[in-house]
């Protein structure tokens, strides 16, 4: 069961000379956290885990992958199997 952790790649933009001149926005930016992450590893679950899955495990989850964390329960778990689930194995 299970994803293999919290690694993760920052992606983030070249600078060019200009743009490091101005870049005060894109500073502030990073600064915030607003730069794309994308976890390494794609989460292999099968449907049974995600149905016995924690709550708290569930908003681990979609907060690694940048997921909307709101609803209750069952409102996450059918999230997450939507997102991480091929139709054919939900």
């Amino acid at each position: 069961m299970g994803s293999l952790g919290p690694s993760v790649v920052s992606m983030q933009p070249c600078r060019s000379k200009a743009a490091a001149s101005a870049g005060g926005e894109q500073q502030q930016q990073q600064q915030r956290g607003g730069g794309f992450r994308m976890p390494l590893h794609y989460p292999r679950y099968r449907k049974a885990d995600y149905e016995a899955m924690p709550e708290w495990r569930v908003d681990c989850l979609l907060r690694e992958y940048g997921l909307p964390v709101a609803g209750d329960l069952d409102a996450k778990r059918q999230f997450a199997m939507g997102a991480f689930l091929w139709p054919g194995q939900y």
